[in-house]
Formats: structure tokens, C-alpha cells, sequence
């Protein structure tokens, strides 16, 4: 009896080493984990950041063409607004999700408008400046989740 007391004994340690083992093993490998992630976020964070970058000066030079319009009274969003040779309107939401064409009051359907000239020149200038303030925000988005990760992999690898 007294041998089979200490063979349960001994295994139960012997269990119990294993287990210890095998917990610390689960913890350097999560570590090493989220520190693998922790860097990837930081290079995703990075990356979307010189891409904001690079794309801010672009927007400053498009800007400086349009004119901002926006009665806060009674609108969520802006436009930036450039008129257009005979009474062409062409606004772009201050969230890049529109492009409109007024023409004498009316709207016109874009792009199958049929423009020439300057006109169609600012049309494309507006598309671009569209295109480019959807870009910022999405990389604004972008960076913000991004952020909220690395702060997350910071906080568990500090424990």
C-alpha cells in the first residue's frame, strides 16, 4: 500500500512538473506572438502613416482651387464648390463620397455629361480631389484601428 501511495505521489508530481511546464511553454509562445504581432501593427502603422503623408500635400494643392461651402445650421457635411464656364456648378463633399454637376440650377448626371475645355478639366480635378479626400479618410480609419492594436499588444506584453 505504502509503495502504491508513493507511486501516486510521484506521478502527481511528475503531472504536475509537466503541467507547469506546458503552461510556461503556452506563455513564451504567446508572447512571442503578440510581440510578432505588436511589430506588424507598428509596420502597418507606419505605412499608412507616409501614405497620409504623402497624400496631404496633394490635398493642399487641390484645395486651394475649390472654395468651401457649408450652412452648419442645416448640413452634417460641406462641399468644396469651383464654377465652371456657362453656369457649371461642380461640388465635392467634404467626405469625398460625392461629385456633383449643377448646370443653370439643374443637376447633370456625371459623367455622361459631354464637357469640353476647362470644364472638363475641372470635373477631373474634382474627381481627383474626390478620390483623394476618400483616400485620407480611409487611411485616418485605418490608422486609428491600427493604433488601437498596437496599444492593445503593448498592454499584453507589459504583463
Amino acid at each position: 500500500m505504502k509503495k502504491f501511495l508513493a507511486f501516486v505521489v510521484c506521478a502527481m508530481c511528475f503531472v504536475a512538473c509537466n503541467h507547469q511546464s506546458a503552461a510556461d511553454k503556452y506563455r513564451a509562445e504567446k508572447h512571442i506572438r503578440d510581440s510578432v504581432s505588436l511589430i506588424e501593427q507598428q509596420r502597418s502603422l507606419d505605412f499608412y502613416q507616409a501614405q497620409l503623408d504623402s497624400l496631404l500635400p496633394v490635398s493642399d494643392s487641390l484645395l486651394t482651387l475649390f472654395k468651401y461651402e457649408r450652412n452648419e445650421k442645416y448640413q452634417d457635411h460641406g462641399y468644396y464648390v469651383t464654377t465652371g464656364q456657362n453656369g457649371l456648378r461642380i461640388l465635392v463633399r467634404d467626405d469625398g463620397r460625392d461629385l456633383l454637376l449643377y448646370r443653370n440650377g439643374k443637376r447633370q448626371t456625371y459623367p455622361d455629361n459631354n464637357l469640353k475645355g476647362k470644364d472638363a478639366e475641372r470635373v477631373d480635378r474634382a474627381e481627383h480631389l474626390k478620390i483623394v479626400i476618400s483616400d485620407i479618410k480611409e487611411l485616418e480609419r485605418r490608422i486609428a484601428r491600427t493604433s488601437l492594436e498596437v496599444q492593445k499588444y503593448q498592454k499584453r506584453l507589459e504583463k
